[in-house]
């Protein structure tokens, strides 16, 4: 088994960083000594309908002691990943880490309309694979990287209105157990975060309504297993972790919530007729934008 992975002095690109998962991940990367380039949507100049811009995260990486990018970006617009990429390794000169947080949500299942389904998939998809076919060179260039994308828990059991948000996830979770497979010669390691235990992130809440948080962590929780997991030796690569089974086996990111969740959630894909009483949870028809 090889080395543990450091951050310090490491480049890492965060895409959905301007609020939320993406953000805490940001500040998390540079508390570790890692330049961050961050990538959203929402700027001062553009914000949108959720809270969160990227120069919000950016002077919350500086304050923690850190240096960030701030790179607005479109992830459903080829040009703007492939400039995305490029943006830290012309700032720093190199590309060490990319970690695929971007995620747009709209409420639907088979009756969803096409445009809706199509950005769904563009954005949690066809973005990652487009950022990683982008950042492997650099990565390659270096010697060694990291790639981690962020999952749910509507990629392993059907949730009412997100249909075509759990087959994007489902899909991401695919490619990372292909792509650990193509890149270990590399050693460059590809690993997946299923966030199944209820986080409050701004996103999320933006469709939930008036919803009890008093289990939710805050989004430090995850972002705190994240880094546990760009840390591990080159070895580890191919693994797509159950935030809820990555706490108890490893006993980290403890619980900050007032009353912690200790609800077991499903740790594999769901056959058959799941969970026929479930009402859809989410009570707007809004969505859930990429940062």
């Amino acid at each position: 088994m090889s080395d543990p992975y450091d951050l310090e002095g490491k480049v890492v690109l965060v895409t959905g960083a301007s609020r939320g998962v993406g953000a805490a991940i940001a500040v998390a990367a540079a508390a570790k000594g890692a330049k961050v380039a961050c990538a959203a949507r929402s700027t001062k100049a553009s914000p949108k309908s959720v809270p969160g811009t990227l120069e919000e995260t950016v002077e919350a990486v500086k304050s923690a002691g850190g240096e960030a990018l701030a790179v607005p970006t479109d992830l459903s617009r080829p040009e703007d990943i492939e400039a995305m990429v490029a943006a830290p390794v012309q700032a720093w000169g190199r590309l060490d880490v990319v970690v695929n947080n971007a995620a747009v949500t709209f409420i639907g299942d088979l009756d969803i309309p096409m445009k809706r389904y199509n950005l769904i998939m563009d954005i949690n998809l066809t973005a990652p694979v487009l950022t990683t076919r982008a950042a492997v060179p650099h990565m390659r260039a270096v010697g060694r990287g990291r790639i981690l994308s962020l999952s749910s828990q509507a990629a392993v059991r059907p949730v009412p209105g997100l249909m075509a948000y759990g087959m994007s996830k489902l899909a991401l979770e695919r490619m990372t157990t292909d792509l650990a497979r193509q890149l270990y010669p590399h050693r460059i390691a590809v690993n997946c975060f299923r966030i199944d235990i209820p986080v409050a992130s701004e996103g999320t809440l933006a469709n939930m309504g008036d919803v009890d948080l008093t289990n939710w962590e805050p989004t430090s929780v995850p972002a705190d297993g994240i880094m546990w997991m760009l840390e591990q030796p080159d070895d580890y690569s191919g693994q797509c972790e159950s935030m809820w089974n990555l706490r108890h086996r490893e006993n980290i990111m403890p619980s900050l919530a007032e009353e912690e969740h200790f609800e077991k959630p499903p740790l594999e894909f769901i056959n058959g007729l799941y969970d026929l009483d479930t009402e859809n949870v989410f009570d707007r028809g809004a969505k859930s934008p990429q940062g």
